[in-house]
């Protein structure tokens, strides 16, 4: 069984914005756990519940789809905020078909990401009420 955990889980190659962001969700009360290592954010997974995480589509030797993939076998009911430096119509398809909550495009406004992320949260919720 795996262990409640902080809520928000963040996942970003560059560490400046993986800072940034999870200072941003702190600032606004949430607790966050950050990753700029695709590997080391599956294997936490594979040993915590992750109610939200804060993905970056590209990344080096893998892509945000693909780790998505891999949430999703292993925690489906774990809810994707998608963040991105480059706007791929096609990738922006296939995040939301994979069952992402919400695809940004950086640079984005702080509100719009908290916005994304409580969202995202709240459908969670709503199925941990489900249950």
């Amino acid at each position: 069984m795996a262990v409640a955990t902080k809520p928000i889980c963040v996942l970003d190659d560059d560490l400046s914005v993986l800072s940034s962001i999870r200072e941003l969700l702190e600032s606004d009360g949430f607790e966050s756990e950050a990753f700029d290592n695709p590997d080391k954010f599956i294997a936490y997974v594979r040993e915590h519940t992750v109610k939200v995480v804060v993905l970056d589509v590209w990344m080096p030797d893998t892509n945000g789809i693909e780790v998505q993939e891999r949430l999703r076998e292993l925690s489906p009911d774990t809810r994707v905020v998608m963040i991105t430096g480059r706007e791929v119509s096609a990738i922006r398809a296939e995040a939301l078909k994979g069952g992402a909550s919400a695809f940004i495009v950086k640079p984005f406004a702080d509100e719009t990401l908290l916005a994304a992320v409580r969202n995202a949260l709240g459908e969670r919720e709503a199925l941990d009420q489900a249950v």
